[in-house]
């Protein structure tokens, strides 16, 4: 008898809008845990990645353990049958969102996208879009119906960050969070502080 592997697995996925640096961030975050990651950047966030980093995109990929072609319908993570947490889309541009909640498998990133919420997994959209029209909210809602989570990456400022890079960690722990694994990058909220009485 075969036992299960039972690796924990996240497919994360980096589409075209503004935000690389938060998939990038992620992987940098995941490499030394248990947690195998499964890396499909579309054609649009290769671009992105070297519009607004440093880095090549074959750099990104050296960070996961393992990378799909957006084009490869075929790979593993095409699968329900290959068991993952789930999926992260970091950043999510509307386009991808749109493809999701509609169904359309064009690509790998969309049909990978499709495969976690068949099965009842967790699909999380880092969104980076603004302002925001009707469709793009009708597509929010249905895509909530359908069990993702929509989650932009929204600063949180009760942490006083004094950089950039704080601001994304932050975030991304939070997304993180949502798969309940732990990055130590998350400042917990501890309630208020007591005001200080004017004299």
């Amino acid at each position: 008898m075969t036992l299960p592997d039972l690796t924990p697995r996240l497919v994360i996925g980096i589409s075209g809008a503004s935000g690389a640096a938060y998939g990038i961030r992620m992987l940098e975050i995941l490499r030394p845990t248990p947690v195998e990651t499964h890396l499909v950047i579309s054609r649009a966030g290769r671009m992105t990645i070297t519009q607004e980093t440093e880095l090549a995109p074959s750099d990104v990929e050296a960070l996961a353990d393992v990378v799909h072609r957006p084009q490869d319908i075929g790979a593993t993570i095409a699968s329900g049958s290959f068991r993952t947490m789930g999926m992260v889309v970091a950043p999510c541009s509307v386009k991808t969102m749109s493809e999701i909640a509609a169904g359309v498998t064009g690509s790998l990133l969309s049909r990978a996208a499709d495969v976690v919420l068949k099965e009842r997994r967790r699909l999380v959209l880092m969104v980076r879009e603004t302002p925001l029209h009707r469709n793009h909210l009708r597509a929010m809602s249905e895509l909530t119906e359908l069990g993702a989570i929509i989650a932009p990456p929204v600063p949180a400022f009760y942490t006083h960050p004094d950089s950039l890079e704080q601001m994304v960690d932050h975030t991304v722990g939070r997304v993180l969070d949502l798969f309940d694994i732990e990055s130590g990058l998350v400042e917990r909220w501890g309630g208020l502080t007591p005001s200080v009485a004017k004299s």
